[in-house]
Formats: C-alpha cells, structure tokens, sequence
C-alpha cells in the first residue's frame, strides 16, 4: 500500500487502540502530519470488550463534536493484533478480549460510517515511512515496543502483510525455548522478555518494589535492579532485532511505543552490539525515534480511511 503525503485536502480520523491508551486524531490529508483535534482516554481493557467498543466510540464523538466537518469521515483504527481477512476478526491481540471478535464490524454498526482495521505496528511505519523520521528510505523495519512486541516492513512505499497477515511479526521470534510466558500462551518469545509489563515484572522480582519502566530506566546510575533491567532490554533487543536484520536487512528501523522511549535503544553501545551480533562486518542502518512521538501509529491510522474514499 502506498500514500501520497501530498493528497488533497481532507479530514481524516485515526484510533490507536493500544493496551492502556486509546488515541484519536483528526487530521488534513494535506498535512497529515498536524492534528487538528486530538484526544487520548484510557483503555481500561479489564472491563471487557463491550466497554472497549463504547470507548472508541466515545472519543469519536468527541473528536466530531469538536471538529463538524468530520463528522462524516470513515475512521481507520491501529489495534494490537493481527486483523484476520478469512474470519474477519481479530486475532494475536495482547488485549486478550479483542481476540475472536468482529472489531471493524461491530465498529462500523456501532459508529454509523465505514472502518478500516489495521495491524498498530503496520500504522506506525506507514505513517514514519510516508512523512515521518524513516522517509526517503528504501526499506523499513517498524516497531512497537509496549504493552506488547509488533513489527511490521515498508518496502520501497509498499507494506508487505505476507500470506498470513504476520509479516513483521518479530515479537513472537523464540528467544528461549520453554522460557517466559506471553498473554498469547506462547512461551519464550521475544515480547515475554522485552514488552513494557514483562521488564516491569522483571523489576519487582528482582527489587521487590513496583515502579513503571520511564522510573526503572531513570534509574540505572543508582539502582541494581534498573540496571539488570535495562540490560535484559538490550541483550534480548539486540537478539531479536540482529535476526531481523539477517533476513530483511532494512535500511532503517523506527522503534515506537512506550519502551521505545528509553535512550539505550539508539545509543553507540547498542550499534557495538548489534556489529557483533549480525551477518555483516558491522550495522549500519539507521535507528529512528519516530518523528511523531508515540503517536506515530495514530496518524498512519488516519491514513487508513483513504482506502475508503
């Protein structure tokens, strides 16, 4: 799929609906890269599926209550998960209660306009590959590193699903045969080690306090517990991603979500690592914040309802 950055005007709306935040944003397809409203509530995706439907529903509404000219838009909507176009439901979501549900077609009832559904990890690279901090580059290699552990390739403007809708799928690479388990059952995948909850968990075994991640990777310089932390980060990190770039060998690699936020992951000593760590003399593709913040996935959402028009 390939968008121009330079379609004419007109009003879009993404979702992210991520694990503990559900995001919305209008946008014009003239700049998408300016949000013209912007709203962010909380998942709460212990209440169930239902409430999560009324939720995204909620800042619908709101967003065309404070921009009319939207109230007509189709919504496209970023979800953890894989969107399963045989079944037409949702399937892999760390969401537990999303998998198995028709999401875009009880969307689509619930809201009164059409939906489209696309892979959270698929919207960031879309959106960073298009007009964000990876464009101009060949290949893309997307993260997200949150609540959960997606991926998702851009090749040449054209994002590759594959045959089974998993392409990119890097969070679900066995790291340790066995090892720690993930929300998908699944045990020693990448994401058990390195999503948001799991180094946070690591943290309160090895401390015995609870502290969210921003905290723990604020406090390597004085805590013993932090920096085993930060370190199972980048050991696992630098596995999962030296595998990646073995098979598709991208020419950039932009990490979104929560964890993507900790400075370790664009520094000089995790290149060293992963020099070592690769089939090459040494990595030299480059590493990326997303230009758009942690709302990178939102906007690429966004883009979405073209497809719609």
């Amino acid at each position: 799929m390939e968008f121009n950055a330079m379609a004419e005007s007109q009003l879009l709306i993404g979702i992210d609906l991520g694990g503990t935040k559900i995001e919305g944003v209008v946008i014009d397809g003239a700049r998408p890269e300016l949000a013209l409203r912007r709203l962010r509530v909380t998942t709460d995706r212990e209440q169930g599926y239902d409430h999560i439907l009324d939720r995204i529903c909620a800042v619908v509404d709101a967003l065309t209550a404070a921009c009319v000219e939207a109230a007509d838009c189709a919504v496209g909507i970023g979800t953890p998960g894989t969107w399963d176009p045989l079944t037409h439901t949702l399937r892999g979501s760390n969401t537990q209660c999303l998998n198995g549900r028709p999401l875009r077609s009880d969307l689509a009832r619930k809201l009164g306009r059409p939906v489209s559904i696309e892979n959270d990890a698929n919207c960031l690279v879309m959106a960073e590959a298009t007009f964000g901090s990876a464009r101009g580059y060949d290949t893309v290699f997307g993260i997200i590193l949150g609540t959960g552990c997606g991926g998702a390739f851009v090749a040449n403007g054209q994002l590759l699903r594959g045959r089974h809708g998993i392409a990119g799928e890097w969070g679900q690479l066995i790291v340790e045969p066995g090892g720690d388990g993930s929300p998908h059952g699944t045990r020693g995948t990448l994401e058990a080690y390195i999503a948001g909850p799991s180094l946070e968990e690591f943290y309160r075994g090895v401390s015995g306090s609870r502290r969210p991640l921003r905290e723990i990777a604020d406090r390597v310089g004085e805590d013993a517990a932090a920096r085993l932390t930060m370190e199972r980060l980048a050991s696992y990190f630098t596995r999962g991603l030296a595998a990646v770039v073995d098979v598709i060998d991208p020419h950039a690699i932009v990490i979104g979500g929560g964890v993507g936020n900790c400075a370790m992951l664009y520094s000089d000593e995790l290149r060293h690592r992963l020099s070592a760590a690769i089939f090459a003399p040494s990595f030299e593709a480059s590493i990326l914040r997303p230009a758009l913040g942690d709302s990178a996935g939102v906007f690429g959402a966004a883009l979405l309802t073209r497809r719609e028009r």
